[in-house]
C-alpha cells in the first residue's frame, strides 16, 4: 500500500507543479492584483509599500510528502522589474491539494533588495494572512488576522502591519487543503531583461 501512496503523492505534486508553472499572461497578473486591491486591508499595502511580488497561481499538494510551486513577478514602485519563482517542500501529516494566489509586500527598498538578492527563504516561523471564503486565519508572527466572505473576488481582510519589512497575503482559488503557513518557501529571482 505504501508504494501506491508514494506514487500517488509524486503524481499529485508533479501535476500541481505543472499547473502552477503554466505561463501566466499580463491579464492574469492584473486580475490577481485586482483581487488583492479589493480585499479590504490588503489594498492599503499597495499605497504604503515600496514594492511587491505577485503569484497568480501556486499549486500545493501532498500525501505525507508535499510541496508547492508557482511563478510570479516582482514590482518596484509599480514597475515590473523581474520574475520570481517559489518552491516549498513539506514532510508530515498532510493530504490534499490546493491552488492559491499570493502577494508579498515589501515595506522599503531594504526588504525588496533582500528578496531579490538571489535565493530568499521565509523561515519556519513566517505566516501569511489567508483570505479564504468562509474562514478565518491568523498570522502568528505579525499578530494579523483575516476574515472573509464570498469567493475569491469578494474577499475581505483585516491586517496589522509589516513584519520584518514584509507582509504576505494568500487567496485560495480551489482545492481542499488548509494551511496559512508560508515557512520554508524558497524564492529565486531573475531581473527583467
Amino acid at each position: 500500500m505504501r508504494p501506491v501512496l508514494h506514487r500517488l503523492s509524486v503524481f499529485m505534486l508533479l501535476s500541481l507543479f505543472a499547473f502552477a508553472s503554466a505561463r501566466a499572461d499580463d491579464a492574469d497578473y492584473a486580475d490577481t492584483v485586482a483581487v488583492f486591491k479589493a480585499a479590504g486591508e490588503s489594498s492599503k499595502f499597495f499605497g504604503k509599500s515600496y514594492g511587491y511580488a505577485v503569484f497568480p497561481t501556486i499549486g500545493k499538494g501532498g500525501i505525507g510528502i508535499g510541496g508547492a510551486h508557482g511563478k510570479g513577478r516582482v514590482y518596484e514602485r509599480g514597475a515590473y522589474i523581474g520574475d520570481t519563482s517559489m518552491t516549498q517542500l513539506t514532510i508530515g501529516l498532510q493530504l490534499g491539494g490546493q491552488a492559491y494566489s499570493q502577494i508579498v509586500f515589501f515595506e522599503d527598498k531594504r526588504a525588496l533588495d533582500e528578496f531579490t538578492s538571489g535565493n530568499f527563504e521565509f523561515g519556519a516561523q513566517a505566516s501569511a494572512v489567508a483570505i479564504t471564503a468562509g474562514a478565518s486565519a491568523s498570522a502568528g508572527t505579525s499578530g494579523s488576522s483575516a476574515g472573509a466572505s464570498g469567493g475569491q473576488h469578494d474577499a475581505s481582510t483585516v491586517a496589522n502591519d509589516f513584519y520584518k519589512g514584509m507582509m504576505v497575503f494568500t487567496v485560495a482559488k480551489g482545492g481542499l487543503m488548509y494551511e496559512a503557513s508560508i515557512g520554508g518557501q524558497k524564492f529565486s529571482y531573475t531581473p527583467k531583461e
